[in-house]
């Protein structure tokens, strides 16, 4: 199964692709969609919208997970930050992928055991689960936890409806 992790961002949206086989996690691509602040938010909202797309056409996954928008305390950021989040889960959705949402402290909490998480201690504990990934920023390596934090909700999902089967 191929995931797409993705951490919204208006002025840099997070990109993160991986492979699950069975219980193995394997890193695939990273990256991050940069909007263009010099043009109007339409403009930049196309861009990433653009980018995602190009994200899901380059490496076809199967499934995304969008991270939630936390609340800043200006409200005019938080405005523009759900704007972004909106067509950064529009671009999957559009594209048939099912998409996960989870809070930044689930995912931290998934990734490294604790919610309160540093921005550092997700990207070393992203470079540990996943060998080789250097993670180009991050944005980057906080989308890739949101991927794997997927991978194991998902997981867990699976197992419990065929448990209730």
């Amino acid at each position: 199964m191929r995931l797409l992790g993705l951490d919204p961002g208006l002025r840099n949206t997070g990109w993160g692709v991986i492979d699950v086989v069975d219980n193995r996690l394997r890193h695939v691509a990273d990256g991050v969609i940069r909007s263009d602040a010099s043009l109007s938010l339409a403009e930049r909202l196309t861009q990433l919208f653009d980018g995602v797309n190009g994200v899901i056409a380059q490496w076809e996954p199967e499934e995304a997970a969008v991270e939630e928008t936390f609340v800043n305390k200006n409200p005019e950021s938080t405005l523009k930050l759900g704007q972004a989040r909106g067509v950064v889960l529009l671009a999957p959705a559009k594209a048939g992928l099912v998409v996960g949402e989870y809070a930044a402290a689930l995912v931290k909490q998934s990734v490294v055991g604790t919610g309160r998480a540093a921005k550092q201690q997700v990207g070393m504990m992203v470079r540990t689960l996943l060998p080789g990934c250097l993670a180009a920023t991050p944005d980057a390596a906080d989308a890739l936890a949101v991927a794997i934090c997927h991978a194991h909700h998902r997981s867990t999902q699976k197992r419990l409806a065929r448990a209730l089967s």
